[in-house]
């Protein structure tokens, strides 16, 4: 019979050998549910970039959304709804993160900075068929757009990849990423007022529509013009 020394030392190692491998294979595992995450958050990412125009779409109504309220849609390289292949990237990125045991706030973060995004990038193809309405402002707007993405984006590839590196930090970058938004979703709603107004929306919608069938179609359902300023 072997020793107790000997007989410690065997059922040991075949413990420890028996718990590093289980530590191996689950932590490959984290890595592969990460870095299918990381791929959704460059598929988030690459939508901006793959929006080729807007498009005349349901008749306008009041709402938060820039797409909702000028009536437009905006459309991707293989002419899809982008707002529709956004919501599909994004359930795919909530699904990969959570399984991967990400933070779901961080995500939220992550969606929400790629939809602002799409937003800016609408309501800048709109003011360029409007003939460029926000001045400057449209300037301002892309910059903090930009900012916010690429803070936002960069904590979630962050906390999918170090986790423990953001823990001390994390609470004060979300307060940080929750004002930024907060400034952002006003310069959008301005911007958006300014391009609402009927004489901005009548050259936008001329340019997108110089046939007129569209606005005829929405002058059945009772459309006049979309909620604004008078003027």
């Amino acid at each position: 019979m072997p020793g107790l020394a000997e007989l410690a030392y065997t059922t040991g190692g075949g413990v420890i050998g028996a718990v590093v491998t289980n530590y191996v294979a689950k932590h490959q595992e984290r890595r592969q549910l990460r870095a299918e995450a990381q791929g959704w958050v460059q598929r988030l990412t690459s939508l901006g970039a793959r929006v080729r125009g807007i498009e005349i779409g349901a008749p306008p109504r009041p709402s938060t959304s820039a797409a909702t309220r000028l009536g437009l849609v905006a459309v991707l390289d293989d002419g899809t709804d982008a707002y529709r292949a956004l919501r599909e990237a994004f359930a795919g990125l909530y699904t990969a993160v959570l399984a991967a045991g990400m933070p779901r706030r961080v995500t939220d973060f992550a969606g929400g900075a790629q939809e602002r995004a799409l937003e800016t990038e609408l309501i800048l193809l709109a003011d360029g068929c409007a003939g460029g309405v926000l001045g400057a402002d449209a300037d301002h707007l892309a910059r903090a757009t930009h900012e916010y993405h690429t803070a936002a984006r960069r904590l979630l590839v962050a906390t999918l990849w170090h986790p423990w590196r953001l823990r001390l930090v994390l609470h004060r970058r979300m307060r940080t990423l929750r004002t930024e938004v907060a400034v952002l979703h006003e310069m959008q709603r301005a911007a958006l007022d300014v391009l609402a107004r009927p004489r901005h929306a009548d050259v936008l919608y001329e340019r997108l529509d110089p046939e007129g069938r569209a606005r005829a179609v929405w002058a059945d359902s009772g459309w006049s013009h979309p909620a604004g300023s008078p003027s």
